[in-house]
């Protein structure tokens, strides 16, 4: 493997990335100039004015440029400005080229801007030297710019809150996360120290800690993380995980990093919320209509108090979707949902989609006559909505079939029993012709067992 020959064939792709623009106003320099520096491998533009340049240095980006200074109108000097007054050439490194040598030239030169001056009668080997030096060194620069710029994106874009605190508890740097966690504004934390976000007892610790280390960086160690109260821009409190690591740079430095735990929490339980609801109509779900129902049941075999549960169907719902789209039918949905759950309004009571246009109410400590009562309200309130059902053959409006079952819970009842009831009563209602409440009281198991074991 010809590790030379493959080295000084990435030298050249290298080359022939860059662009080169050659202004001069005398032919004679600018074809020996390009014919040099093409065979250097670079791409080449020539202009022969000041005014040619400038134009030419906004359309093609070049990567460098040399420059004479002596020409006709815009001389090398004005043209050098005008470059580093435009936003798109401003950073482009421009090497003077000129016979005028003259301390007082040459000072002019770099104030305008110039990275370099080359005397002429031009010395190719030394222009080609200069040229190379200057490439490499925008390389460099621009590699070190992107890097910055890379982890200016990473640190402004983190959740985590990030500080940046001097050994003394000064707060030299704060990112966007960290002002938001706070109620700060940019860069309105810089300047500020510990002690004005923490405990002073906190805040004490960290300092002891900060002296340790800057007195023996030697023996740095992460500070860990700890859970701290935090003092909000508005006066309250913030429960913050911190965590603290030491660097060293020209002075002892401590990278803190915030997570908010106030955020974690309260996501949590808007998950657990989520878990609960039906995304549609936004009241209990199934899953929770059913756990509820369990705690309810077992309570009233304690208490004796009877339990009712209200079963209600929306009447010829998949004539309605088909009538009027599934887009309707969901509204429809959620306007019945937001109706029935108005009728629920103690803490015993639930309202819950079940499933489809299925929903169900349920009625702790409630006797068998309030609760159909309940379950007329319902009916009626819905009704009153007055939701358009063009094709329904029971009522223009949407209207509801409820069934009503009440029981008193004994330890040989079970659940299914109520919801049997309720279901058959809702079937009852159907029936007879839609848009009415039908209630029943079930048998109790328990009962039934103790008056067969009197009869025996």
């Amino acid at each position: 493997m010809d590790l030379g020959g493959s080295t000084g064939s990435t030298e050249l792709n290298r080359r022939r990335d860059a662009a080169i623009l050659i202004v001069d106003d005398a032919p004679e320099h600018l074809a020996v100039l390009r014919k040099q520096m093409v065979e250097q491998g670079y791409q080449t533009f020539v202009a022969n004015c000041g005014e040619r340049a400038v134009q030419l240095a906004r359309r093609v980006h070049p990567d460098l440029i040399l420059l004479d200074i002596v020409m006709p109108g815009m001389d090398g000097f004005e043209t050098c400005r005008q470059l580093k007054a435009h936003p798109v050439t401003q950073r482009i490194p421009v090497i003077f080229m000129s016979a005028r040598t003259d301390t007082d030239d040459v000072v002019t030169g770099f104030d305008l801007g110039a990275v370099d001056y080359i005397g002429k009668p031009l010395r190719m080997a030394e222009v080609c030297a200069r040229v190379r030096t200057q490439l490499q060194i925008r390389v460099n620069h621009e590699t070190q710019q992107e890097q910055a710029e890379r982890l200016r994106t990473i640190v402004d874009n983190m959740a985590e809150g990030l500080l940046i605190i001097e050994a003394n508890g000064r707060i030299q740097f704060t990112n966007p996360a960290c002002d938001q966690h706070l109620g700060y504004g940019a860069e309105e934390l810089a300047g500020s120290h510990i002690a004005d976000l923490l405990n002073p007892l906190v805040a004490q610790e960290y300092l002891e800690y900060f002296a340790r280390y800057a007195a023996n960086p030697e023996t740095a160690h992460s500070h860990g993380t700890r859970e701290v109260i935090i003092r909000h821009k508005h006066g309250t409190s913030v429960c913050m995980d911190l965590t603290l690591t030491p660097m060293f740079l020209r002075q002892p430095l401590f990278i803190g990093l915030l997570h908010d735990i106030t955020h974690h929490k309260l996501s949590e339980d808007a998950l657990q919320r989520a878990a609960m609801v039906d995304p549609l109509t936004q009241i209990a779900n199934r899953r929770h209509f059913d756990s509820f129902l369990e705690k309810e049941w077992q309570r009233a075999m304690r208490s004796g108090a009877p339990l009712s549960l209200v079963v209600l169907d929306v009447d010829h719902f998949k004539l309605f979707n088909d009538t009027l789209g599934h887009a309707a039918g969901d509204v429809c949905l959620q306007q019945v949902a937001q109706a029935i759950s108005e009728h629920a309004l103690r803490v015993t009571d639930i309202a819950a989609r079940y499933g489809g246009e299925e929903f169900v109410l349920l009625f702790a400590e409630t006797e068998a006559e309030a609760a159909r009562n309940l379950a007329e309200s319902i009916r009626e309130h819905i009704e009153q909505l007055q939701l358009p059902h063009p094709k329904s053959p029971t009522s223009s409006w949407i209207t509801v079939s409820i069934g009503v079952a009440t029981m008193q819970p004994h330890q040989l009842d079970n659940i299914e029993s109520l919801f049997v009831a309720a279901d058959r009563a809702m079937y009852v209602a159907k029936e007879g012709g839609r848009n009415q409440v039908c209630a029943t009281r079930p048998g109790s198991h328990a009962m039934e067992a103790i008056k067969a074991v009197v009869q025996y």
